[in-house]
C-alpha cells in the first residue's frame, strides 16, 4: 500500500477505465459466422478452401484468413460463452493500448487524457471478430518501430514473427507494411533533407547516436526486414493466394457503396466524432508545439486520417498511431507552459487505496452488467431477427433461403447446415456482381422475381418496412408467413 502513489493510481484507474469501457454485450452479426467457421475447422480438423456454409457461393474458393481467430473465438465461446468474447476483447484492447502508452511522451496525467480519447475514437470497433487481431499487432509493431527510431532499441526480428501470426488471422496485415512504409519513405525523406541543409560531413545531428531519425544504415535494415515479413506472408494454408485478399476486397465497390462499415464515417453520430476530435487536437497542439514535425509522423498521420475517411472500419487503427504522436506535441507545448514546474504531491497511500478500491467496485458493476445472459438475449433481439429465426426451426418451410446481409452471419450460425446462406458478411466470398444483383432484389428492381426463380428461392428472411416487403405483399406468388418489428418471412404461395 505504501508504494500506492498518486502516479501509480492514475495508471491503474486509466487501465481499469479501459477494461470496463471495453467490455459490451456481444452482438454484432458477423461474430456469428466467425464462431460457426470456427466450429467447423475443429470439428473438420481442416481449414476449408472453399465456401461450405452458403447456396450462392457452395464450392467456391475460398481463402479464409482467419482461420487462427475463428478458432480462438470458438474456443474461447465454448469455454465461457457470450461473457468469455466480450472479456476477450476486453484484454485484447488493454494489451494494444499498453502498447500505445509505452510509446507516448509526457506525464502520467497527459498520457492519461490522450489515452482516454484514442479509446474513445477507437471503441466504434472492439467487437468479438477477427480484425481484434489486426488492431492488436498494429500496436505491436507500431511500439516495435517506436523503439528502433525514437529509443534505438533494435527488436525488429519480431516483426516477422508477429506477421507470420498476423496473416493467419486476418487480411488486415496490410496495415502493418503501412506502418513500415511510411517510415521507411519518411526516414528516407529526413536524412536527404538534413543533408541538403547542412551538409552531411557538418551535421553533428547525423553523427549523432541518438538523433531522432533513422541512419541510412539502419534504414536499410529496417528495408531487409520488411522484405522478409514481406516473404513470411506466405506461411499460412492458402500461401500466396493469402496475398491478395486485402487487394481483392477493397476492389468490390459494392462494400463501399452500401455496407456501413466500409462506408465513410458518419460524423453525425455522437460515437463517430472522437476521431474528428482527437485529428483537429492533434494538429492544433502540432502548431502550439513549437516542435518541429517529424516527417514520419506526418506520413503515418496523414495516411492513417485518410484511409479512416474512406472507411470507418480503420477508425480505431487511426486512434493507435495518432496518440503518440499528439503526446509527443503535447508534452512539447507543456514543458513550455507556466504550469510546468508544478508538481503534484505523491498523495496519501490509504486515500489512493480507498479510491483504488472505490474504483474497482464501480467498474465491477460495469463489467458484470453486460454480460449478464438477459443483456445478452437483449442485445439479440434489438439489432437480430430471434424470432423469425424460431419460426424457421419450427416449422421448416422448403426451398433455398433468400435473406438480409445484415443478418448472413446470424442465420448461419442458427441454421446451418439445414439452411444454407445465401449471402453473410464474408465480403472475399461474395464478388462485386453478386452484391449488386443482391442489392437490386432488396431494392425490387425490374426482373427480382426473375432473379429469385433463377436462384430456385422458396422463402425470404429480410427486415420488416423495408423496400423488398413492400413490392412482396403486393406479389400474389408470395405469402406471409411471419411477421414482427423486427423481420418478416416469405414464402411461396
Amino acid at each position: 500500500m505504501k508504494q500506492l502513489t498518486l502516479t501509480r493510481l492514475v495508471v491503474l484507474i486509466t487501465y481499469i477505465a479501459l477494461f470496463a469501457m471495453a467490455v459490451r454485450t456481444p452482438a454484432d452479426t458477423d461474430m456469428y459466422w466467425h464462431l460457426r467457421t470456427g466450429q467447423y475447422i475443429l470439428e473438420t480438423r481442416s481449414v476449408p478452401a472453399s465456401d461450405p456454409f452458403s447456396s450462392t457461393m457452395l464450392g467456391k474458393p475460398w481463402v479464409d484468413v482467419h482461420w487462427l481467430s475463428q478458432v480462438i473465438l470458438y474456443v474461447t465461446y465454448a469455454l465461457s460463452g457470450t461473457a468469455g468474447l466480450a472479456l476477450l476483447v476486453a484484454a485484447l484492447v488493454v494489451v494494444a493500448f499498453i502498447f500505445v502508452w509505452k510509446q507516448m511522451d509526457g506525464g502520467v496525467f497527459l498520457r492519461a487524457f490522450i489515452l482516454i480519447l484514442a479509446a474513445a475514437t477507437a471503441g466504434a470497433v472492439w467487437t468479438p471478430r477477427s480484425q481484434m487481431a489486426t488492431f492488436v499487432f498494429t500496436a505491436f509493431v507500431g511500439y516495435l518501430l517506436y523503439l528502433y527510431k525514437w529509443k534505438h532499441v533494435d527488436r525488429l526480428w519480431i516483426i516477422p514473427v508477429i506477421f507470420i501470426a498476423w496473416v493467419n488471422m486476418h487480411g488486415g496485415y496490410i496495415t502493418g507494411f503501412m506502418l513500415l512504409g511510411t517510415m521507411i519513405v519518411g526516414e528516407a525523406i529526413s536524412n536527404l533533407v538534413r543533408n541538403a541543409e547542412r551538409g552531411i560531413r557538418n551535421d553533428p545531428e547525423i553523427r549523432n547516436p541518438k538523433s531522432e531519425f533513422v541512419s541510412w544504415i539502419r534504414l536499410r535494415r529496417l528495408f531487409l526486414i520488411t522484405l522478409i515479413s514481406g516473404v513470411v506472408l506466405i506461411v499460412n494454408p492458402f500461401t500466396v493466394g493469402t496475398l491478395l485478399l486485402p487487394f481483392k476486397t477493397v476492389n468490390i465497390g459494392a462494400l463501399q457503396d452500401f455496407i456501413q462499415e466500409w462506408a465513410s464515417p458518419n460524423f453525425h453520430e455522437l460515437f463517430q466524432q472522437p476521431m474528428v476530435w482527437m485529428l483537429l487536437l492533434t494538429l492544433v497542439v502540432i502548431g502550439w508545439s513549437g516542435r518541429r514535425l517529424d516527417i514520419t509522423d506526418a506520413l503515418t498521420l496523414s495516411l492513417f486520417a485518410y484511409i479512416t475517411f474512406i472507411a470507418r472500419r480503420n477508425i480505431g487503427l487511426f486512434a493507435l498511431v495518432c496518440a503518440p504522436i499528439l503526446s509527443r506535441h503535447a508534452a512539447a507545448w507543456w514543458a513550455k507552459s507556466p504550469w510546468s514546474g508544478y508538481r503534484l504531491s505523491r498523495g496519501s497511500p490509504i486515500i489512493n487505496g480507498l479510491l483504488l478500491i472505490a474504483i474497482v467496485l464501480a467498474a465491477s458493476i460495469k463489467v458484470i452488467a453486460p454480460i449478464l445472459p438477459s443483456m445478452q438475449a437483449k442485445a439479440e433481439a434489438d439489432i437480430l431477427p430471434v424470432g423469425a429465426v424460431t419460426w424457421i426451426a419450427e416449422h421448416r418451410p422448403s426451398g433455398t433461403m433468400f435473406n438480409s446481409y445484415n443478418w448472413g452471419g446470424y442465420l448461419l450460425w442458427r441454421l446451418w447446415p439445414e439452411y444454407p446462406v445465401y449471402v453473410d458478411g464474408r465480403t472475399d466470398v461474395y464478388d462485386d456482381q453478386f452484391l449488386r444483383e443482391y442489392l437490386e432484389i432488396t431494392l425490387a428492381r425490374p426482373g427480382f422475381e426473375a432473379k429469385l426463380d433463377q436462384r430456385g428461392i422458396g422463402f425470404l428472411v429480410i427486415e420488416a418496412d423495408s423496400v423488398l416487403d413492400t413490392f412482396l405483399q403486393r406479389e400474389s406468388a408470395w405469402r406471409e408467413a411471419y411477421r414482427d418489428k423486427m423481420a418478416v418471412i416469405y414464402v411461396r404461395s
